[in-house]
């Protein structure tokens, strides 16, 4: 028997998926408490009038950083108590809060991945950043380079600067979130940002300059997972499958990231 040509089988792949999803056993009116840091967000605000309006789930949203020593780290967040169903964050962030025992076993998932780019003010014009050389006398050039103090800025401060050379020769500052440095971009408080491609594409009044070169590019990896404690599992589940689902992929190809929708290696 011949196989089925790849763009009819996607199509019947979707429509069991989203079948599965209709029909999964869920208590009448679940209220879901997600908690997602900004890298997803994007991709995560197309999706969700969808699936509430399929399910009848209703999604209260909160945010914080994958990573970091802020109070509003997702992390401390769950440690001192804040209610949550679903985290969304960097892989990095997810595996520490695995570690610390915040996360269902077993339950987690990865959904998508984005490069780190370059963000400059609307209109402004764009440095090449193409090559690993370009990129440093873009950095050396600006007067103040803005990071999240998340994920992505601890690599390039503790990694990608040091390596080049200019730690000690630029001027950074670091924002709690990826939102708030390109807020600096936006406000000409900062000449550039360093940050993930998703959170630029959707963040006001910057535009996309260009992604790092791969010999100084982090692929950051974006999870879901059930957190330990939470009420609504079977609900929580059933938005992690949907976010990993093959219909959320143009969403998440439009928010610059490339689906992955997969479960992570044990």
């Amino acid at each position: 028997m011949n196989a089925l040509p790849s763009d009819r089988s996607s199509a019947i792949n979707a429509i069991v998926l989203i079948a599965t999803l209709l029909m999964w056993p869920l208590t009448a009116s679940a209220q879901l408490k997600v908690l997602i840091s900004g890298g997803f967000s994007g991709a995560y605000e197309q999706l969700l009038p969808e699936f509430e309006r399929t399910t009848g789930i209703k999604v209260t949203t909160g945010s914080g950083s994958s990573q970091g020593s802020g109070p509003q780290t997702i992390g401390a967040q769950l440690a001192r108590g804040v209610p949550a169903d679903v985290v969304i964050l960097s892989r990095e962030g997810l595996n520490e809060l695995m570690a610390a025992n915040h996360i269902a076993t077993g339950t987690d998932v990865d959904l998508a991945r984005t490069p780190l780019g370059v963000a400059v003010r609307a209109g402004a014009a764009k440095p090449d950043v193409s090559t690993v050389e370009a990129f440093k006398q873009a950095l050396l050039k600006a007067n103040i380079v803005a990071v999240p103090s998340s994920t992505s800025g601890i690599f390039l401060t503790t990694e990608v600067f040091p390596r080049l050379g200019i730690a000690d020769k630029i001027s950074v500052k670091r924002t709690p979130r990826g939102s708030g440095a390109a807020a600096m971009v936006a406000a000409g408080e900062a000449d550039i940002a360093v940050m993930p491609v998703s959170e630029i594409v959707h963040a006001p009044g910057v535009d996309l300059a260009g992604k790092l070169a791969e010999e100084i590019q982090l692929n950051q990896v974006f999870a879901a997972a059930v957190a330990a404690g939470a009420k609504e599992v079977e609900a929580a589940k059933r938005l992690i499958a949907f976010l990993a689902s093959e219909p959320a992929s143009a969403a998440i190809r439009r928010s610059g990231m490339e689906p992955l929708g997969k479960r992570s290696p044990d």
